[in-house]
């Protein structure tokens, strides 16, 4: 079987386990599971913190008030949203949308690394603190190291503030613009 073919065909199957996961308390309150969306085949993949609530009643990533922001940001830099996979790194909505807690990320972990496997992208965008600690397994500290470009493994990780901090803090908005600029000259580079 073509390589490609087995990772997608892996992803699928995985899709399934996730839909019924029981791993973590988040099962117990989620109404759907957010496993994220876009091509399988993408060379961006986005990852965020969690579901909020209209992403928990649709089943998809970044469909509320933070979506529309992402939305704005990819079109500002040249990236179309069909062109990207979007996920989280907790496929189910903590309750009072509350960051997800450790012993939570970590149960869905194995999930995150096999989409990433299947995938096998070449930028990953880390969106805010919870996802670029989760990923780069340390203490982030956005202010600091938002637009840092980080190799691992061969693939180039960029770490910026989530969507959702431009709700709160509209002066973030040129700041993160510049974040994903970035994102679209790294594409731009190979």
């Amino acid at each position: 079987m073509d390589p490609d073919l087995e990772r997608m065909v892996e992803l699928l199957n995985d899709i399934d386990d996730i839909l019924c996961c029981p791993r973590c308390d988040l099962a117990l309150s989620r109404t759907k599971v957010v496993v994220g969306s876009g091509p399988l085949d993408a060379r961006i993949v986005l990852i965020g913190e969690a579901p909020g609530r209209n992403e928990d009643k649709k089943g998809e990533p970044f469909v509320g008030a933070a979506g529309r922001n992402l939305d704005a940001l990819l079109e500002k830099s040249g990236i179309h949203r069909r062109d990207v996979y979007i996920t989280n790194v907790v496929k189910c909505r903590p309750p009072g949308n509350r960051p997800p807690r450790a012993c939570e990320i970590e149960a869905c972990h194995p999930y995150l690394q096999r989409q990433l496997e299947a995938i096998s992208p070449k930028i990953i965008v880390l969106m805010g603190r919870t996802a670029a600690e989760a990923m780069l397994e340390r203490k982030v500290n956005l202010e600091k190291e938002h637009g840092t470009v980080i190799e691992k493994g061969g693939i180039k990780y960029m770490i910026t503030y989530h969507p959702a901090a431009m709700i709160y803090n509209q002066r973030l908005g040129d700041t993160i613009a510049g974040d994903f600029k970035k994102v679209s000259a790294l594409l731009l580079e190979g």
